[in-house]
């Protein structure tokens, strides 16, 4: 009998501290505050959507999708999470179905992982 290998993917996510830090100059620690925890609760209904959206929804929604990830996880200094997504929209772009498949799960890996980082930053008090 052959054995199976599990692979178990751990990596940091990337984030930009100094983004947060900026929102706190340029808004002021109660709206910087309030600006992260709607782009946290934003980012994690995109992640769910995508998901769904990759079992059976049209690939131009997902571009959009994706945009608007990216977009908010670089207002609040989620640089792998941005990076990924823009990833996933190459893999669509280019038609590779195992590659979209894989930046997908790994986009949910780093989505989970920068969420996480982020709360626990502690640099808001929620």
């Amino acid at each position: 009998m052959k054995e199976v290998t599990y692979l178990a993917p751990a990596e940091r996510p990337a984030m930009d501290t100094a983004q947060i830090e900026t929102l706190c100059t340029d808004l002021g620690r109660n709206a910087a505050e309030g600006v992260v925890c709607r782009a946290m609760e934003e980012l994690a209904q995109r992640m769910c959507q995508l998901q769904a959206q990759a079992l059976s929804g049209p690939r131009e929604e997902m571009h959009k999708g994706l945009r608007a990830l990216a977009a908010i996880a670089d207002q609040i200094g989620l640089c792998s999470l941005s990076k990924v997504a823009h990833d996933v929209t190459a893999c669509i772009e280019m038609g590779d179905a195992v590659a979209e498949a894989a930046t997908l799960a790994r986009l949910a890996r780093i989505g989970e992982r920068s969420l996480t980082a982020l709360w626990d930053i502690n640099e808001f008090s929620v």
